[in-house]
């Protein structure tokens, strides 16, 4: 439970980053996102899912050396 609790306080950060850094530029950014094909974002959706599965088993790989 504590290594879950980790990973979900990773998350929150690197979700909060943008939002702190340019909170102008998520603005824009989710005016583009709005404007942009249902299409287009499942595939960015996969795209970003099968990377964060590759980054979890190099991960937990390398983990287990």
């Amino acid at each position: 439970m504590a290594y879950f609790l980790c990973v979900i306080g990773m998350v929150l950060i690197i979700e909060g980053l943008p939002y702190l850094a340019s909170p102008q530029g998520v603005k824009v950014l989710a005016r583009q996102i709005d404007s942009m094909p249902t299409k287009t974002l499942q595939i960015i959706g996969l795209i970003a899912t099968l990377v964060g599965i590759g980054i979890v088993y190099v991960g937990t790989s390398i983990g287990s050396m």
